[in-house]
């Protein structure tokens, strides 16, 4: 890997970023009445999209939205430049991420065009919301107008088409409720809640999502890793895996993912008795095998929509030897429209023949490779897995992915092989999720059982009443 590929700078950036940070601290006050420095912030995204498309409806918006005139679809304009620009900055990183690992990726997926969606009033009800919102500013929302999102939410929740934006506005709102009132607040997530308006009200124009281009994959899928994403009250993992086709096309880079809701009682290795029903690739993984799996449904941006009658247990694979072997072939998916963005980057990579670093003062870790220092992530190492940030400071190989936040890249460990007693023993943040015979393990699991099963004698006794 050339790592000095990850440190340099990279054209552009810091003034798409800057553009970008001007827009969100105007959102923090209120577009209803913008200050001189905040209208500057308007006309410096405007200028940064200059020669696109975008130019001439977004230097208009910007002009009203200036003047206090703003209506609907200038706040759509604005929030459509700003998810641009976050667009532009993904690719840069992504083509630089994918160049330091010797990657290439398929051409963008042409998706089909979605008709206009016939829940257009509810659309108009959650951008008018919306546009309340961008207008009292993140130190003006108070619980009457969050509180008007909870109408708009329950009316879309029963329509599947527009589930994903409901629960979109029903989590923000939330996040919103706990901070108010707004004046008071010491610290805003000023590029959080900026990135969630932008998405939910590019959300409410109707057709903005398209239909994913769907086919069927059948051959061997070959899990590499899980990432598990953790909420108070929700629970993810996302299993990274090499998918080589029957019909000898090329290896491709593949994601299946399963979530479920959660008690906030429920942790650690607990977690996986959630995940468990509903996806057999999680055993799989724990129990170091392929699968093979027939006519899987496949986006056009790797994600496999899975089904176990379509998949079955196959021969023991070893993480590291796939990524040693299949990984460097396997070919990158493209990444949906509304999916680019800084945060969603994840390259698959194996780090070997590294030196570590530990910070004395904080515990942090860090990989010098090739003469480069690279970042390591062990703050998102899972509690649900015997990965460890001791056993990635002992390690000397480490399959991962690439992640950019605050500035520079960061590797996430998903497993690592470190030496025990002489011997190269491989430690993966996803060996428990199919079960575990690890003390710890077990005794999390049984924790997390006496835990539901209390909870579900609690709502039969409820629902009895």
């Amino acid at each position: 890997m050339r790592t000095e590929l990850l440190t340099g700078p990279v054209d552009g950036l810091d003034e798409a970023l800057a553009a970008v940070d001007g827009f969100d601290e105007a959102l923090v006050a209120g577009l209803l009445r913008p200050s001189p420095a905040h209208a500057a912030g308007l006309a410096a995204l405007a200028d940064a999209v200059a020669g696109s498309p975008l130019s001439a409806r977004l230097a208009q918006a910007a002009e009203r939205t200036a003047a206090g005139a703003a209506g609907e679809d200038d706040f759509v304009a604005l929030a459509a430049a700003r998810t641009a620009l976050l667009g532009s900055v993904h690719d840069a990183l992504v083509a630089r991420a994918e160049e330091a690992v010797g990657r290439t990726r398929t051409e963008e997926a042409a998706g089909t065009v979605a008709d206009a969606d016939p829940s257009v009033n509810l659309l108009a009800a959650a951008r008018s919301w919306l546009c309340d919102l961008a207008r009292a500013g993140w130190q003006g929302i108070d619980h009457e107008l969050v509180g008007g999102a909870a109408p708009v939410v329950s009316a879309m929740l029963p329509e599947l088409s527009l589930r994903r934006l409901a629960t979109l506005l029903d989590g923000f709102a939330a996040e919103l409720a706990a901070s108010c009132p707004g004046a008071s607040l010491e610290r805003v997530p000023v590029r959080r809640w900026a990135d969630l308006w932008s998405r939910a009200m590019l959300l409410t124009v109707p057709g903005a999502t398209g239909t994913a281009t769907v086919t069927q994959a059948t051959g061997r899928l070959l899990p590499l890793g899980v990432d598990v994403q953790e909420h108070a009250t929700a629970v993810q993992a996302q299993v990274h895996a090499v998918f080589e086709p029957t019909d000898g096309g090329p290896a491709r880079l593949v994601r299946a993912g399963v979530s479920a809701p959660k008690p906030d009682t429920v942790v650690g290795a607990g977690l996986w008795q959630l995940l468990r029903p509903h996806m057999s690739l999680l055993a799989a993984v724990g129990e170091g095998r392929v699968m093979e799996i027939d006519a899987m449904p496949l986006t056009g941006e790797g994600d496999l929509i899975w089904d176990d009658s379509r998949a079955r247990s196959g021969e023991p694979a070893d993480v590291f030897t796939t990524a040693r072997v299949a990984l460097p072939a396997a070919v990158a998916c493209a990444t949906a429209p509304l999916d680019r963005h800084p945060a969603r980057i994840a390259v698959p990579v194996l780090v070997e023949g590294y030196a570590v670093d530990t910070a004395e003062d904080d515990g942090s870790v860090a990989f010098q490779v090739a003469g480069e220092r690279l970042a390591v992530d062990t703050a998102r190492v899972p509690a649900a897995g015997p990965l460890t940030p001791d056993a990635v400071a002992g390690s000397g190989a480490c399959f991962g992915l690439l992640r950019w936040d605050a500035g520079e890249f960061l590797l996430q460990p998903l497993a690592v092989e470190r030496t025990v007693r002489k011997k190269t023993v491989a430690v993966h943040a996803g060996a428990w999720a199919g079960g575990t015979a690890d003390k710890a393990g077990v005794r999390a699991e049984k924790a997390a059982t006496d835990a539901v099963t209390v909870l579900r004698e609690r709502a039969g006794r409820l629902l009895r009443k």
